[in-house]
């Protein structure tokens, strides 16, 4: 199953979250298709971007985390929302 679909815009745009801008940077990491950022998950997703991208923010793993789980970003349980600023504050250090 291709990740493209008219005129070359994936299927990641269907997701919860994704813009045009998140699009365009997931694509830019190898991440072209909403089956394969379920398959690479929200925090190594953000691992790339943050390679690609260094300004993504703490929002961003929410909004990955929310497109793959079919959740509102600012909507995601308390417990995760933790666990995932703990993920992003060791990345930063």
């Amino acid at each position: 199953m291709s990740g493209k679909g008219r005129g070359g815009i994936s299927d990641l745009r269907g997701l919860m979250n994704i813009g045009a801008e998140m699009e365009r940077k997931l694509c830019s990491v190898g991440i072209d298709s909403a089956e394969k950022l379920y398959e690479t998950g929200a925090k190594a997703a953000f691992l790339r971007l943050k390679e690609t991208y260094p300004n993504v923010c703490l929002v961003h793993l929410y909004v990955l985390e929310g497109a793959i789980t079919g959740t509102e970003y600012n909507r995601l349980p308390e417990e995760t929302k933790s666990e995932l600023k703990q993920f992003s504050d060791l990345l930063n250090g």
